[in-house]
């Protein structure tokens, strides 16, 4: 009978394309994923890798196992959610995936009664980029992701995944209080020409609403420091080193030398809670997806 281990790490190294990627996707080192394969071979008595260059290709043969073992993995997976809602409780593991801002700002006040009310369930957090955020969850390695878009800037969702929004996150304009505008009650982009913005890197959701909000107004802004770091953007701040658009979610508070202005209109990023479809009923999601509507209604009425 085919190890079921080793056809897992067959089907990473399929979808990931090398072995290193798939060995950080299982958690496992590029060497054990290499002995699952060689193992496999032996248990299939099938040549399933070769070497190419410095890294490896799979087979024809590897291929098609491959494939059939995405639909092992479904089998496998169905038959474990069917278990586990019979039980009626939440065990075994989930992973959480989150944005900086929402691992620091919500999770901590969220894990300990999520994890107190809930002791079977082994519950791991990842910081992660909302687009990858959700490209993990689709490929089954995050069960849950925490992310946020912007009205004019939204975040694709793969139709096979369910997603629950769970509020609205305002963001001002901070400067330091040293800058002309730092008087003003609130400020619009048009006041905002010839500023250097402090910036998330290039391709990131903020500093793509940055760039579209601007360009509407008919203002190119210019992002002259690329940090992705929202407290290393504050230290620049408060050293009077350009000027930033900054949530509040886990922002905390602002230090000695920065202002916040609202800016008009009012820009505010939304929060979702994403999922696979198919894992909906098991009781670990649901009692996590409740665990993060409380935690985020508890923070906007404390």
């Amino acid at each position: 009978m085919i190890d079921l281990g080793r056809l897992r790490a067959l089907h990473a190294v399929a979808m990931y394309g090398s072995v290193g990627s798939a060995a950080e996707a299982l958690g496992y080192t590029p060497s054990a994923v290499s002995q699952q394969l060689a193992k496999l071979e032996r248990e299939t008595r099938t040549i399933l890798i070769e070497k190419r260059g410095r890294g490896i290709v799979l087979t024809d043969a590897a291929l098609q196992l491959a494939a059939t073992a995405s639909k092992v993995l479904e089998l496998v997976e169905t038959a474990e959610l069917t278990l586990e809602e019979q039980r009626g409780q939440a065990i075994g593991s989930l992973a959480i995936a989150a944005f900086p801002t929402a691992a620091r700002g919500l999770l901590p006040a969220v894990l300990p009664k999520l994890i107190a009310d809930n002791p079977a369930l082994d519950v791991t957090v990842i910081e992660s980029d909302p687009v990858d955020a959700v490209a993990a969850v689709a490929r089954g390695e995050i069960q849950i992701a925490i992310v946020h878009d912007w009205h004019n800037t939204p975040l694709a969702i793969p139709d096979e995944l369910s997603r629950v929004k769970l509020g609205t996150d305002p963001a001002d304009v901070l400067v330091p209080a040293s800058h002309r505008l730092a008087g003003k009650e609130s400020v619009r982009a048009e006041d905002l020409v010839g500023e250097r913005w402090i910036c998330q890197p290039t391709g990131s959701i903020c500093h793509e609403w940055l760039v579209r909000t601007m360009r509407k107004a008919g203002v190119q802004p210019e992002v002259a420091y690329s940090i992705a770091e929202y407290q290393t953007q504050l230290a620049m701040l408060a050293r009077g080193i350009g000027i930033g658009l900054l949530p509040r979610l886990g922002r905390g508070p602002l230090p000695d030398g920065v202002i916040a202005l609202p800016l008009q209109p009012a820009p505010s990023r939304r929060l979702y809670a994403v999922w696979r479809t198919a894992t909906a009923r098991r009781p670990a999601i649901a009692v996590t997806l409740a665990a993060l509507k409380s935690g985020w209604s508890a923070r906007d009425t404390a």
